[in-house]
This record gives structure tokens, sequence and C-alpha cells, in this order.
């Protein structure tokens, strides 16, 4: 293992834990992002240290590209909205030589059978296969969820399962390093419009409870509202948040099912090929009982992904640059995780302010992609260099491949 790359971070005056942060080769951290950071090392409940990862950037509740362990509280809006949000890919025995010249029709086939943004099915449209994934895997316990807390039953739920979803969510071609160039197929999604209730629902009980107990304007930032462990709204939270995560790996493994289907009915690919045993779906915005050092905790991962010994990972760079299917390496430090993308520089706002159309065109020659105004705020220039990234968790994770990617569908 290589040696270890964590800085740590000075301590404010009220900090009751250390930060490690792995940003050793990327830009400083944000002035935003680090009083988050000094906010969350306040809370009591917060067990060893924060692990910061190189991704790192200003989020609700608390910074992405965090992961920390607490005990017998969970930060509802660290975990976030985007419950188990998370990558899946899969590698096919289509090879660079087997593309034709242009991706556009792949793309549009992948558009038709995905449905993207803010769209999900209709009870007309919606596939066979979801409904009966729905009824077996997620029905009777979202029922339940649903006899505790009534407002979460008008959500999409199940028509929005095996759909993208909006902002950088993405469907991806890749080409990988080896001698074949093998095409893999990469999406990024999560618990979609019913795990954003969920997240919304139970930040706004964790605010109310503690407003009541008079311990709300105690709290550094507002958004590290807890729930405490031993009370029905823990209880309820934890049951909603576990069904969310199923819900957004159920929502990957569909969805790569419709993606591989719609490809193969272009003819521009061999009709016969195949998906291999070699995939990856992984969550990177979620919250599950672990142990670490000494300790059993709720160990929260926003922006990180899990990265025991032997754990398969997906760390994807921005749009047009490259991604990496790595292997973890178990390092306690990091609570065994690593980051789960390259980060993001700047706003949404800020990254149209700064980029042009003719910019974005530029970043993205030789993938097919959407290339018009509305999708500027995800051009490469908006992300940290995914090089240094890696480099910063060297200690982390080892990777397996490398991955370019030739086509882009986006939120």
């Amino acid at each position: 293992m290589a040696t270890s790359l964590f800085q740590t971070i000075a301590r404010s005056a009220k900090a009751i834990v250390p930060i490690k942060a792995w940003t050793r080769f990327v830009p400083q951290i944000e002035t935003a992002a680090l009083d988050q950071l000094h906010n969350l090392s306040t809370m009591p409940f917060v067990h060893s240290h924060v692990a910061v990862m190189p991704d790192v950037h200003h989020g609700k509740g608390s910074t992405i590209g965090t992961v920390f362990p607490t005990t017998n509280a969970i930060i509802p809006a660290a975990v976030g909205v985007d419950i188990g949000c998370g990558m899946c890919a899969v590698r096919t025995s289509v090879t660079a030589n087997d593309l034709p010249q242009s991706l556009k029709k792949l793309r549009t086939a992948i558009e038709s059978k995905v449905p993207v943004g803010m769209a999900g099915f209709t009870t007309s449209s919606v596939p066979k296969a979801n409904v009966a994934a729905w009824d077996a895997t997620l029905k009777t316990d979202f029922e339940r969820l649903c006899s505790m807390h009534p407002s979460l039953e008008k959500t999409n739920n199940m028509l929005h399962l095996g759909t993208l979803g909006t902002g950088n969510h993405f469907i991806e071609m890749c080409l990988d390093n080896t001698l074949a160039q093998n095409v893999w197929i990469m999406l990024h999604s999560g618990s979609r419009g019913v795990g954003n209730k969920i997240g919304t629902h139970f930040i706004d009980i964790a605010k109310k409870d503690m407003r009541k107990t008079h311990m709300l304007q105690a709290l550094p930032d507002a958004d590290l509202a807890y729930l405490q462990e031993g009370t029905q709204h823990f209880e309820d939270y934890v049951f909603a948040v576990g069904w969310a995560q199923r819900f957004a790996f159920l929502n990957r493994q569909l969805m790569m099912s419709q993606v591989v289907g719609a490809i193969r009915e272009t003819g521009d690919l061999p009709r016969d090929f195949t998906t291999d045993s070699f995939a990856v779906n992984c969550h990177h915005n979620y919250v599950q009982k672990e142990h670490h050092f000494g300790q059993d905790v709720y160990l929260t991962r926003k922006g990180a992904v899990r990265a025991g010994l032997g754990d398969l990972g997906i760390i994807p760079g921005s749009m047009g640059e490259k991604s990496y299917i790595v292997r973890g390496l178990g390092n306690k430090d990091s609570f065994e995780s690593c980051s789960h993308g390259a980060g993001r520089l700047m706003s949404r706002t800020a990254a149209k302010k700064q980029f042009t159309l003719a910019d974005h065109i530029e970043r993205t020659k030789g993938v097919e992609c959407r290339k018009d105004e509305a999708v500027i705020d995800e051009t490469p220039g908006c992300y940290k260099d995914i090089d240094a990234v890696m480099k910063s968790q060297e200690d982390l994770v080892e990777v397996l491949y490398t991955l370019k990617q030739v086509l882009c569908v986006k939120g």
C-alpha cells in the first residue's frame, strides 16, 4: 500500500474530532466547504474523526466528498436527498472496432428508451420488468413506509424506477485501456423523486424535533439537525433510508438492462454482443451500519464510495474526461472509502458565467453528447482534474481499468 496521503486540517476551537483530508494534489478546499467541515467536527456524536475525499466541495448538510461515523444519531441532511445515488458499470464484448463511425443513433436510442431529466414512465409505458421488480422487492415495504408517513405516498415512486434523473446523472459508453478497447456501459443515478421526498421529509422532521427541545438554535448549522437513536423518528428514518437505497440499486440495474436492450435494437452493433460478469453497482450517497475504530457506528458516505479491501468501485471523471474502475485497498483512516468522482470546482451558476458553448464543444470533442447551452454547467471545466484526484488517493484504491467516454447522455 502507498504511504498514507492524508493531511490533518487545523482544528477549530470547538472541534471534538480531527479532520483528515486526502487533498494533497487538488486545489485548496473552498472556505464554505471548510466551514462545513469544522462545523461537523464539533458534533458530539461523531466518532474518531471526519475523513475528507479529494473531490470535496460545499454541499447541503455537510460537504460532498465527506465520510464520518456517528454513534446514536444520524444527520439526514448529511446523507442528502438523492439517497443511494451511485454508479453502475458493465463490460461488454463490443470493441472499438465494432463501433459505427457515428454514435448518434445509439445515443438517440438510449434517450428514447430511458426517461431522462424530470421525466418518468407513464402507467402505459412502464416496462413489465420494472413493475415485476417493484412488486417483488419494494412495494410491501413502501406501503408500510407510507402507513407511517402518508405524505410519501404522493410521490414519483414506481414510475421513476429505471429512469435517469436530472443534473449530473448520466449514461455513458466508454472504451477501456486494454488492447482490445472493450466498450463499457456506465450510468449514474439514485432514488429519484421518491428518494428526494424521503430525504426532504426527514430533514424537516429532524429540524422540527430539535426545535421543540430548543436544541436547533444551538447547532452551528440548522442542516446539522439530527435524529437520535431510540426515538421513533430515528427508527422510521433508518427504515426509509434503507428502502430508498434498495430502490436506487434496483433503479440502476433496471436502467442498465434497458440501455443494453436499446443499443442492441439499433443494429449498429453486433447483435450477439454480450455483457460479462465484470459488473459494478455501488452507492456513493448513503448511510449504513459498519464497525470502525472499535465502535459499531452509522457511517455516512456523502459523495464517497466504499473501498474496503477488494471492494470494486467506480470513480467517474467529468463529461468527456477519463473514468476509473477501481479496487479498494481497505484504508482504515478513510473509513475504507474513496472519492465518488472528480468533484465540482464551481457552482452551476458560476459555470454558466465562465464557459461558453464554444468552450463546451471544444472540451467534448470526440464524444457523442449534447452540445447546447443547457448542459454548460456540466462541461468538463466545471470539475477538478481527475488525474489530480486519483493521485491524491493512491493509498485508498488501485486502478483496474481506465475508461474514456465516447458517448454521453445527460439528465
